[in-house]
């Protein structure tokens, strides 16, 4: 039986913490941040977690399930 493979996408963007729950950091951080208020950028350095709807198709991709 050949191995089952991890997304290769998804191993670089997400991360699963301790007690279980998956997070990922937020788009929008990366150029073109003079015209964005600090505050929004000050939120978007905070890490996202995976809602529950999404939850069931990220762990599938990280082979977790």
């Amino acid at each position: 039986m050949p191995k089952v493979k991890t997304n290769s996408s998804a191993k670089k963007r997400f991360k699963v913490t301790g007690t279980g729950e998956i997070t990922f950091q937020k788009a929008y951080k990366r150029h073109i941040l003079t015209k964005k208020s600090t505050k929004r950028k000050r939120s978007l350095r905070k890490k996202g977690s995976v809602s529950a709807a999404n939850r069931p198709f990220v762990m599938r991709l990280l082979r977790m399930k």
